[in-house]
């Protein structure tokens, strides 16, 4: 059985373009679209709703929300096969169940000030840490459209899990399929660092740590990238820095940044370093968060 997308919605303009972003991966992907409220975000949540959109808080219904979004998607792609529900739980519990009978759960961000906006809803970040199947978290544009392909660059960050280790195979699965749906490039990049102090006692040694360090950067590359299939256009780039920053300046052109999550067996669901967590946060593009199986 073919599984749906998954979106979590709540009425704010932030989750239907989130609902937008999900249309056009389904028809990309032929999948349905599956929309999901949960009602008990209207307890914490009611007043900032009514403001969104200009009703009181006693108008608004889970039902009038998703039926909303629901109206968003078939706007988009009229033929798109679209379900709604809505569930009296918690969001965040909400959203980790049906993650794991989705193909991707996608949500958007609750920004509502020029502070706000520049940081994830605490929603997303708590289920983007447990999700059991990739999730993909809908940054705002800076004209707040979602256009499907802008870049035709699909980027996948190497060595992004936890610790630093080489970015999951599931991840750089995930990009290539994207890049593949999409008829896109897949850029994958790593991030690399010279180290704080160089040998200098021999002319000829100057440098040798920083080369080391790059060629390092390179094998690592090539080994998360032996198995990408022979019709996706692959390019690997090697940038000396921080790897969130790296990787924030690489979203700027790309369509969706993919990094990798590995799961804690100590720990609920999957744990997300301080690179994804950043990335989430500041990435110019749609970000990605594929879970690796154990």
């Amino acid at each position: 059985m073919d599984l749906p997308i998954v979106v979590g919605v709540d009425g704010s303009e932030p989750s239907l373009r989130a609902v937008d972003w999900a249309a056009d991966e389904a028809v990309l992907r032929g999948a349905s679209l599956r929309l999901v409220y949960a009602s008990l975000w209207e307890r914490y949540e009611g007043a900032a709703l009514a403001h969104d959109v200009g009703r009181s808080s006693e108008q608004i219904r889970a039902q009038d929300i998703v039926e909303t979004a629901a109206r968003r998607g078939h706007r988009r792609h009229a033929d798109l096969k679209i379900s709604i529900d809505t569930l009296p739980e918690e969001p965040e519990y909400t959203l980790v169940r049906e993650s794991r009978h989705a193909s991707l759960l996608v949500t958007g961000t609750r920004g509502r000030s020029g502070v706000a906006e520049a940081l994830l809803g605490s929603v997303s970040l708590s289920v983007a840490g447990h999700a059991h199947c990739p999730m993909v978290v809908v940054r705002d544009s800076r004209d707040k459209q979602v256009r499907p392909g802008t870049h035709g660059r699909i980027v996948v960050g190497v060595g992004v899990g936890v610790g630093e280790r080489p970015t999951t195979p599931a991840a750089v699965r995930f990009a290539c399929d994207e890049a593949r749906l999409r008829g896109a490039v897949l850029d994958a990049v790593r991030a690399w660092r010279r180290p704080a102090h160089g040998t200098t006692d021999h002319p000829l040694l100057v440098g040798e740590p920083a080369r080391m360090h790059e060629e390092q950067a390179v094998e690592v590359l090539d080994k998360a990238l032996h198995d990408v299939p022979a019709d996706v256009e692959a390019h690997r780039r090697t940038v000396e820095g921080h790897t969130r920053d790296v990787l924030v300046a690489a979203s700027r052109d790309a369509d969706v940044l993919v990094v990798g999550a590995e799961r804690h067996h100590r720990h609920f669901g999957l744990q997300l370093g301080r690179v994804a967590h950043g990335v989430l946060h500041h990435s110019a593009c749609p970000v990605a968060i594929v879970p690796e199986r154990a």
